[in-house]
């Protein structure tokens, strides 16, 4: 889905294509919902959906912003430190202890997004493009925590269907005051890369949403580090793209540093 949004937001702007994927992705799941006999939600579960649709939607414009202008692999890697801003999140808004392994996992995230933004500056200058996509990527991996935190509790009070239906329509709702300033229409190419990374997202969304009800988030969250295997693929097949040796040994610190903090003592695992 990535690839496909970095094409069509390489040829539209990254504002139009995740609308346009938002409205697509809408129009597709939503008759099923309704179908399935899917209703409106109450007022504490709409809080919730409002609540996530407006982070996801500056998280991902934010995300494909920086796609543009940074390697797939690279974007990707950056973006593992999410889950250990989740934890400080989850102390500042739920109150949780931070142990000291969080602290150890944090520096060692921290010491692998200076490996991955150090390998970029040794291999090339740092231009406007790559400062603002660097600058993009770290907003979006403040709100991906954030999101974190919000989608296992959105997980547990909302079927998946209606889950993916929400927030595709939150996010296109939470845009759309930017239509006039950014909004341009994408050629024949870019309505198919649209179309596809609509497809994917929402079905990408429904699994999701399956999962974190089924399952904490410290457990599902590792399973996400494979996508930086895709990432190094789907970058080279789609753009060419190397890996460098400082983002491989970066999202290797980051990984390390979440698997510490996603760690249970023996007296968790046994609750």
């Amino acid at each position: 889905m990535d690839a496909f949004m970095k094409s069509a937001a390489i040829i539209t702007g990254a504002y139009s294509a995740l609308i346009l994927r938002s409205a697509i992705g809408l129009a597709i799941v939503a008759p099923a919902w309704i179908a399935l006999g899917g209703r409106w939600p109450r007022a504490a579960v709409l809080r919730i959906h409002v609540k996530r649709g407006i982070v996801v939607a500056f998280m991902a414009l934010s995300f494909f912003f920086a796609l543009v202008r940074l390697p797939m692999a690279d974007a990707i890697a950056l973006s593992f430190v999410a889950p250990l801003i989740a934890l400080y999140l989850a102390a500042i808004l739920l109150g949780e202890t931070i142990e000291r392994r969080a602290v150890v996992a944090a520096l060692l995230g921290l010491a692998g997004v200076i490996v991955i933004i150090g390998g970029k500056l040794g291999s090339q200058a740092l231009d406007r493009d790559t400062a603002l996509g660097l600058g993009a990527m770290g907003f979006s991996t403040l709100l991906y925590a954030w999101n974190l935190v919000i989608q296992r509790e959105q997980a547990l009070v909302a079927a998946p269907l209606e889950v993916a239906s929400f927030q595709n329509g939150i996010v296109a709702i939470a845009l759309l005051p930017l239509a006039p300033l950014l909004f341009a229409v994408p050629g024949g190419e870019a309505w198919r890369d649209i179309a596809a990374a609509a497809v994917l997202a929402t079905g990408a969304a429904i699994l999701l949403a399956w999962a974190y009800a089924r399952a904490q988030a410290q457990i599902l969250v590792p399973v996400e580090y494979s996508a930086f295997l895709w990432a190094a693929l789907f970058g080279w097949l789609f753009f060419r793209e190397g890996l460098g040796p400082g983002t491989v040994a970066g999202a290797t610190l980051i990984v390390i540093g979440c698997w510490i903090a996603a760690r249970r003592r023996p007296e968790q695992s046994a609750l």
